[in-house]
């Protein structure tokens, strides 16, 4: 259910453009105000949740580690699946942000064995390197796709750009170009989304905030695919449209560019205004994670809370047991001494 309330509320803001930029002509609100209240909750939002994860506490050095760590000499120390120094934090880093190296050493649970092969059902782990490609296929697919829209927001057209549309449609497939990505986007996505869908143990834990970011990144590759390929839009008028925005002076009147770009741009506007707010914030948050960027040196060298108020004194448990020994013998619970022990050692 929670997959069709999602794709339920993607097809409502599809009406929602529909009625508005379609059959009520409300252009001005589709095409200027509501992608700059987008674009202001988005950078509000971005600025607004990583303020708050850095002035959370970190008293502990909480990093996750999947080898060997430093010890001695003769034992091997794996550098970037247990870092010790800044050097080796940083190339961890990279390799998680740009390679997905956790998702790629990531185990799926899986059972095997059943009562009719006369085999107890039992439970292992293999490898699932097919989540990987497929999420290192998604990402990189929307990253390219959205770095190629920069052209519609500059002129002339930077000469990297150019590059990036060439490379991207070297195949020459159909006029207007199928751009790759295009398609290995739609098929990362659709993947993914099947992977909830069809994995008992996935769909079990997939709730709509899991579902709906992935519905609303199809539509809005779906509308862009059909805004490129069937609607046939004028893309002069449109760059006038975003050039406007981005220069601040957006056109008096909306230049007629047909409904399926307001359709296409809204829910580009939702995912922004709801991307701060949504699990795609690990974009950024991968970057500040205690888990991933603090070097495990916590046998080498000693860190001190900083947070460590010095007008607090320490209560040890030795002061609790002397400050509530009796009632603790007279509840039954353990002590490490008793009450002669202590008159004896007071003496």
């Amino acid at each position: 259910m929670n997959a069709l309330y999602s794709l339920f509320l993607v097809f409502a803001l599809i009406l929602i453009a529909l009625l508005g930029a379609g059959a009520m002509g409300m252009h001005t609100l589709f095409g200027v105000i509501i992608p700059y209240l987008a674009i202001a909750l988005f950078f509000a939002g971005i600025v607004t949740k990583v303020i708050g994860w850095a002035k959370s506490p970190v008293p502990f050095r909480i990093p996750t580690t999947g080898g060997q760590q430093l010890s001695h000499g003769w034992i091997k120390h794996d550098k970037y699946d247990n870092p010790t120094t800044g050097w080796q934090v940083f190339v961890r880093m990279v390799l998680e942000v740009l390679f997905f190296r956790s998702l790629f050493r990531n185990l799926a649970v899986q059972r095997f064995g059943s009562t009719e092969d006369g085999v107890d059902m039992k439970v292992r782990y293999a490898s699932a390197k097919w989540l990987w490609l497929f999420a290192l296929i998604f990402h990189y697919s929307f990253l390219i796709v959205f770095v190629r829209h920069f052209r519609l927001f500059t002129n002339p057209v930077p000469a990297f750009l150019t590059g990036i549309e060439w490379a991207d449609g070297f195949l020459q497939l159909g006029a207007p170009t199928l751009y790759i990505t295009d398609a290995t986007l739609v098929l990362g996505v659709t993947l993914l989304l099947f992977r909830r869908v069809l994995l008992p143990q996935v769909r079990y834990i997939s709730q709509v905030a899991d579902f709906f970011p992935l519905f609303l990144i199809l539509s809005v590759a779906c509308s862009g695919i059909l805004l490129r390929f069937f609607a046939k839009t004028d893309v002069m008028s449109i760059k006038e449209i975003t050039m406007g925005l981005f220069s601040f002076n957006p056109p008096a009147a909306m230049p007629e560019v047909g409904v399926v770009f307001y359709v296409h741009l809204f829910l580009v506007c939702v995912l922004l205004a709801y991307f701060p707010m949504s699990k795609l914030m690990h974009m950024g948050g991968v970057f500040l994670s205690p888990t991933r960027n603090l070097a495990n040196n916590n046998r080498a060298k000693r860190h001190i809370n900083p947070w460590n108020d010095p007008t607090v004194k320490a209560h040890s448990y030795t002061d609790y047991e002397n400050e509530f020994r009796e009632k603790m013998i007279e509840a039954g619970l353990p002590v490490e001494k008793t009450l002669e022990q202590a008159e004896t050692e007071a003496q």
